[in-house]
């Protein structure tokens, strides 16, 4: 038989360390309540892999507000709009003046590096590097994970309640019983072939292009390197394109009479991301709560994938909050269906970029003017561009 287990109580256990999972632990060690962090990769491997990161005004402030760090404002970019490009021509969709707000562009490793740095400055407890993890008894008074830590020791936290935030390939929302939740998804029949190169920027804002070619992205992550995308097929092989042929794919989607030029400089990544919309209902199974992408993934092309997890974060820590000081868990059981109204609603409006900008290879000759058509009533309408400019900047928190 194998040594026992070491067995650790804590009022709250969440799975998954990435941004998600601290910030969580983060609000509830302010507020008092004991948790403990387990994340199957290590600290570096999440601080050094490359993700995009738009950032709402609302996550901005979760950042600052709640003392994580004021990095984002002295190292991030504040951009106050982005250019719809179609036809050649560029349309700019002014943020601030149509709603009052502004994004943030800051990648996600950074946002992780500032929560995981804040957490060990107020000594949380989070364990990097852990295997062999499962949860157990969701649907008790007492929800269990079980792993080995990096060293090889076996331990078992026992909880009041359990937060899954491990991502789409994690094992809390695998946990749940077919029967007790509903999978929404559709599949799409495009990925994004990125890049990231050193160069700098292209133009000071993100340009999101419609093209008969497809789409493509022109975004950056700081003064000196830039990350680009374009629509490909999800089997595409990285491998195979050069960088002439790269650059001369991503000017042709961008190419207009204006003459704009993008910035070009050496690639040291190749990626092809494959996307699709999921929904998991309820977010919650017995005292087990799925938070980010445990419980929802969106396409990238809203920017809504890390905000939405921080949304789900402040909804959770609310409820649990308000179950530890009043004794209720009127908060905690209402979490599912409050988390998903904002889901549901970004659900829509990343669905909604995603079939404006990206070219379907079956598209008719009608639809593909239909879509220039919708293009037209954006940038044409301040209605049209304010509501684009409220769901990319983010929706109030109620």
């Amino acid at each position: 038989m194998g040594a026992e287990r070491t067995v650790l109580k804590t009022q709250v256990g969440i799975v998954g360390g990435g941004p998600a999972g601290l910030m969580l632990s983060h609000l509830l060690s302010k507020s008092g309540i004991d948790n403990i962090v387990v994340e199957k990769r290590d600290h570096e491997t999440i601080r050094t892999t490359h993700r995009a990161g738009i950032l709402e005004h609302g996550s901005v402030r979760m950042l600052t507000d709640t003392g994580v760090s004021h990095r984002v404002l002295s190292e991030g970019y504040r951009h106050e709009g982005i250019d719809l490009r179609f036809g050649g021509e560029s349309h700019r969709i002014d943020f601030e003046d149509l709603v009052g707000e502004s994004v943030w562009l800051y990648p996600q490793n950074e946002v992780f590096t500032d929560l995981a740095a804040a957490r060990e400055r107020d000594h949380g407890d989070v364990r990097y590097g852990v295997s062999d993890t499962s949860v157990t008894d969701l649907a008790t008074g007492t929800p269990k994970i079980l792993f080995t830590d990096s060293d090889g020791r076996d331990f078992e936290i026992h909880c009041d309640i359990l937060a899954g935030s491990d991502g789409s390939g994690g094992i809390c929302r695998r946990s749940i019983p077919k029967e007790a939740r509903t999978d929404n998804f559709i599949e799409y029949p495009f990925a994004w072939f990125g890049i990231l190169t050193r160069a700098a920027p292209s133009a000071p804002e993100l340009i999101y292009a419609h093209s008969d070619r497809g789409f493509a992205l022109i975004s950056q992550r700081n003064d000196s390197v830039q990350r680009m995308y374009f629509q490909s097929d999800p089997n595409e092989d990285a491998g195979a394109w050069s960088e002439d042929r790269i650059w001369e794919e991503l000017q042709a989607r961008v190419d207009g009479p204006d003459g704009f030029e993008l910035t070009r400089g050496p690639i040291f990544e190749k990626t092809v991301l494959k996307f699709r919309s999921y929904v998991c209902e309820p977010l919650r199974y017995g005292n087990l709560f799925l938070a980010g992408d445990a419980g929802h993934t969106v396409p990238p092309t809203g920017a809504k994938g890390l905000n939405l997890a921080l949304a789900d974060v402040r909804v959770l820590f609310e409820a649990i909050d308000s179950f530890y000081a009043t004794k209720s868990a009127d908060l905690l059981d209402g979490y599912s269906d409050k988390a998903l109204q904002r889901v549901w609603r970004a659900q829509n409006f990343s669905y909604w970029m995603t079939s404006m900008l990206h070219t379907r290879a079956d598209a008719s000759p009608f639809e593909r003017k239909r879509v220039l058509g919708e293009l037209s009533g954006v940038v044409g309408s301040r209605h049209g561009s304010a509501y684009l400019a409220e769901a990319y900047t983010g929706w109030p928190h109620s």
